[in-house]
């Protein structure tokens, strides 16, 4: 079967235009969110913690925010994406269509990542606005940029499929990505915790991917970019493993 490439695009077109027409929601409200936390943590928090780790405060959280963001967006744009026309019954027509499986990840997680890896450069352009900012490896910034908004689009793409209701589509990210994201140095270095609670923090998985792409704008993270490219790659692996065995025993998907 060769390459529907027209499929993909339909797709991938109409979940674009779905964003578009909720722009409000898809980037103001993002944008306005990050910058309240400017506000309260750059002001409040930075003019009592004026470094971490040589990097101005307000400098160093700008990162975590953007991950911050990055993982909310990817896993609510991907699962509601899929989760929509299971809802309305609309799936059934894209199995039926002359569209592989491969084709269908890859048009709603490319349209949804396209979406965080967008949302996730206008915070950082919002940003600049507030606070100096230094990029050191811009290469690798863009990397760990698409890389983590492919994989939690993945992983947002599992939600969708997995759901049985619009409840469960907030259950994950509200009370699970959300808190471990928090706990994750978004908003702090784990060098500042106690030794017991910095090895308990390193099994949170959140926290080797923000140190990877904070990194990328300091050349400093809490573990080493090798370590947190490996555990990203591991987390991408995964999820795309577990999409694939979605398509092979039709997991709620063909019944």
């Amino acid at each position: 079967m060769t390459f529907n490439g027209y499929g993909v695009w339909a797709i991938y077109r109409f979940e674009m235009a779905r964003a578009l027409r909720t722009i409000w929601q898809s980037i103001v409200t993002p944008v306005i969110t990050t910058a309240l936390y400017f506000v309260v943590f750059g002001g409040a928090i930075g003019s009592r913690m004026q470094e971490v780790g040589g990097v101005p405060y307000g400098a160093f959280i700008v990162p975590g925010l953007i991950m911050l963001s990055l993982f909310t967006q990817s896993i609510f744009n991907a699962s509601f994406g899929i989760y929509f026309p299971k809802f309305t019954g609309t799936i059934y027509e894209i199995l039926s269509a002359p569209v592989s499986s491969l084709e269908i990840v890859l048009a709603y997680v490319g349209a949804a990542a396209t979406k965080s890896a967008v949302l996730g450069l206008i915070i950082l352009a919002t940003a600049s606005f507030f606070v100096p900012l230094q990029i050191l490896h811009p290469f690798w910034m863009m990397a760990f940029l698409i890389l983590i908004s492919v994989t939690f689009s993945l992983f947002g793409f599992i939600i969708g499929v997995w759901a049985d209701g619009f409840e469960q589509l907030q259950m994950i990210p509200m009370l699970i990505v959300t808190p471990l994201t928090f706990l994750g140095g978004a908003f702090y270095s784990i060098d500042m915790l106690p030794e017991g609670w910095r090895t308990v923090t390193l099994f949170n998985p959140i926290v080797y991917l923000i140190s990877g792409f904070r990194w990328a704008f300091y050349g400093q993270g809490d573990v080493s970019i090798g370590v947190s490219l490996t555990a990203t790659l591991g987390f991408f692996a995964l999820c795309l493993a577990i999409v694939m065995w979605m398509f092979k025993t039709g997991y709620r998907l063909k019944n």
